[in-house]
């Protein structure tokens, strides 16, 4: 039997756009989960049958590289254009940890579905400025990010992920929250500084 769509008021129809859907399945994951997250159940978040859906994203597949994409944009934070790259690099972990700590269901999906790489890169440009600044080539600076950003998803998956499938724990006590909290900065420390011994602080 079909799920009743919600209600609409009288008057047009809200515009289905590419936007509005991938809001909806964020809004999905964060309440239910990445295994509740199918057309079906999307289209009834949104008041539409499923079937139009698939003009904007063809399969859940191509929602789930939409939603990794725009998650990832949002963790990309603007850096002051004098920061130096350590400070720069431990700034973006900081950002991106949050936003994943902000939406735990969506860690499991970040670590299996990577973003898009032209995307990446052009949100991550102000990030590869600070290295290039600094007289680091492109291919160092790119691997100490990558590196950095594997960290910080692994070990946001350490805290909060869990394998599809599994029921989701109850969210850690205070005192686990400080523990990982102290962990992930201690990590984080010992990595950039390791940069920084092998790549130089820049001339």
């Amino acid at each position: 039997m079909n799920e009743p769509a919600p209600r609409r008021g009288r008057g047009r129809p809200a515009v289905l756009t590419r936007e509005r859907i991938v809001a909806a399945a964020i809004e999905v994951l964060d309440a239910e989960g990445l295994d509740a997250l199918t057309m079906r159940r999307l289209g009834t978040q949104l008041g539409v049958a499923a079937m139009s859906l698939y003009r904007h994203l063809p399969n859940r597949d191509a929602v789930l590289a939409a939603m990794v994409d725009h998650l990832f944009a949002e963790a990309v934070i603007d850096l002051d254009a004098g920061l130096p790259w350590p400070g720069a690099l431990a700034r973006f972990a900081d950002s991106y940890r949050r936003m994943l700590l902000g939406h735990p269901h969506a860690v499991p999906l970040l670590a299996t579905h990577p973003v898009d790489i032209d995307l990446g890169l052009e949100l991550l440009a102000g990030l590869l400025n600070r290295f290039e600044a600094a007289g680091i080539p492109r291919q160092d600076a790119l691997t100490a990010i990558q590196s950095v950003a594997v960290y910080v998803l692994g070990h946001a998956l350490a805290q909060v992920g869990t394998p599809p499938g599994t029921n989701t724990p109850e969210p850690p006590a205070e005192t686990a929250v400080a523990f990982y909290d102290q962990w992930f900065e201690a990590g984080l420390r010992a990595m950039v500084s390791g940069f920084e011994g092998e790549l130089g602080r820049g001339r």
